[in-house]
């Protein structure tokens, strides 16, 4: 899982939009915002969502849910898998590390296909790889799976990493899966090749 930057103007802020329980034509434009937003991606698997996929719009602190503190922060759109497996451990792993705290990145550290922290009395990040299920056997082993394969690819197809992620993403978006460990494994900037969807 890779940081979650919030634009302070995105468009849920600047039209002031409020998630409304069972308002599905509000909630759906919410929806279609963040998925721009997030560059079609699940923010907790890193995988595309496909037209497909159950997406649930993701109170992070379920808490805020129905407050007038709940906003965009604590908005992200994710795999209903993923959301309903979280939504009843919330007071379990607590204190837990927000997925847009600015040091994400080096408290939660990407290593070869796992997900650890950096320091293990980091107890915000411990609790968010457990509530959020970061470390997965079957995630873990799919992402693996899928770096592989594409190092395979690359060295097959005889082009430089970025060059061969830009054709993936030029044919079919939905190809790509795993943003951060694609950063991490093949040195490049995967979130920035990336197109806002349309």
């Amino acid at each position: 899982m890779r940081r979650i930057v919030k634009d302070v103007n995105s468009e849920i802020a600047t039209q002031n939009l409020k998630y409304k329980e069972g308002d599905s034509t509000n909630n759906r434009k919410i929806s279609q915002i963040l998925f721009g937003e997030q560059k079609g991606f699940c923010a907790y698997t890193e995988e595309y969502l496909g037209r497909a996929d159950a997406r649930d719009i993701e109170h992070f602190n379920p808490k805020l849910k129905d407050t007038t503190a709940d906003s965009n922060t604590n908005w992200f759109l994710v795999k209903h898998k993923w959301n309903s497996e979280k939504s009843t451990k919330w007071e379990k792993f607590q204190p837990v590390l927000y997925p847009t705290d600015k040091d994400f990145e080096t408290r939660i550290i990407y290593d070869n296909g796992d997900y650890r922290v950096s320091d293990s009395t980091d107890l915000e990040a411990v609790n968010l790889i457990k509530l959020l299920k970061l470390d997965d056997i079957p995630l873990a082993d799919e992402r693996k799976r899928y770096i592989k394969r594409k190092a395979l690819e690359i060295e097959t197809f005889g082009v430089s990493n970025e060059d061969f992620f830009k054709i993936l993403i030029e044919d079919n978006v939905n190809q790509i899966s795993y943003l951060r460990a694609i950063q991490e494994e093949f040195n490049i900037n995967i979130w920035d090749l990336i197109p806002q969807p349309k």
